[in-house]
C-alpha cells in the first residue's frame, strides 16, 4: 500500500492498540503541515531555496491532499517561506482527514466515543499492523546506520522537529539523528529541503505552543 509521508507521521504518531496520540495536536498538526511540504518538495512540484517556497512544476500529483495543497501555493500571489506554509497547511482537519481515509483503506479502526459521557471522541487503533511495520522498519535500518534515501530521511526530520522521534523511537541515537536532520550524508539539494522543513516544523510547533499557552492562561 502506497502512503504518504504524513499518512506515515500519524502512524508512528498514535499508539498502536489504544489509537490515541503520543503527542500534543499542535505539535503534530505542525508535523502534518511539514510533511505534506515535504513530499511537494521531494517530488520536485516546489522549491525551497532562499527560505522562500517557489513552485517547479503544477502538474497534481494524484493524491488529494498533496494536490490541494500544491493548488494553494499556486494559487498564492507571493512567494512565502516554508514555516508560513507549514502553518497554512496545517490544521485538525487534516489530521481527521487522514485519518479517515486510512481507516477507510483498513489501516486503522475508527471507533468515536464519548469522554464522561458527554465529549464526543475517536480513537484509531490499528486493524492492519503491516503497514506501520513497514514504515517502522525502514526508519530503524536508517537509525541503525544504513544510509537513507530522501523521502526517509524527511520523514525522520519531520519526526524529530515535532519530537515524535522520542515516542515511536525512544533508544534513537541523538547523534544518528543530528546527522540525518542536518543532512551531512546528502547532497546540497537534499540536505537543503530537510533543512528547511526542520526548521519551518519546529517553528510552527513553537508558534502552536505559545498560542495553546496563551488562550490557557487568558481563559
Amino acid at each position: 500500500m502506497t502512503t504518504i509521508i504524513a499518512e506515515e507521521v500519524l502512524l508512528l504518531a498514535y499508539s498502536e492498540v489504544e489509537g490515541k496520540q503520543l503527542i500534543g495536536s499542535s505539535e503534530l498538526d505542525a508535523a502534518l503541515g511539514g510533511a505534506l511540504l515535504a513530499e511537494l518538495a521531494i517530488d520536485g512540484r516546489i522549491d525551497l531555496a532562499d527560505k522562500k517556497v517557489t513552485v517547479l512544476d503544477p502538474t497534481p500529483l494524484g493524491d488529494e491532499e498533496l494536490d490541494a495543497a500544491l493548488a494553494r501555493i499556486v494559487g498564492e500571489p507571493k512567494e512565502r517561506k516554508p514555516d508560513w506554509w507549514v502553518y497554512k497547511l496545517h490544521s485538525a482537519k487534516l489530521r481527521k482527514r487522514l485519518l479517515s481515509r486510512l481507516a477507510e483503506r483498513g489501516v486503522l479502526s475508527e471507533e468515536p466515543r464519548k469522554i464522561l459521557g458527554i465529549f464526543p471522541s475517536t480513537r484509531y487503533p490499528e486493524r492492519d499492523p503491516r503497514v506501520e511495520q513497514g514504515i517502522r522498519e525502514s526508519v530503524q535500518s536508517v537509525l541503525s546506520g544504513a544510509v537513507p534515501d530522501e523521502r526517509a530521511a524527511v520523514l525522520i526530520a519531520v519526526l524529530h522537529a515535532a519530537k515524535i522521534d522520542r515516542k515511536a523511537f525512544p533508544g534513537a541515537s541523538k547523534e544518528r539523528i543530528k546527522e540525518i536532520t542536518e543532512g551531512e550524508w546528502a547532497g546540497a539539494a537534499v540536505a537543503k529541503t530537510i533543512a528547511a522543513i526542520n526548521s519551518a516544523v519546529m517553528t510552527a510547533v513553537i508558534a502552536g505552543s505559545i498560542a495553546a499557552s496563551t488562550a490557557a492562561t487568558s481563559g
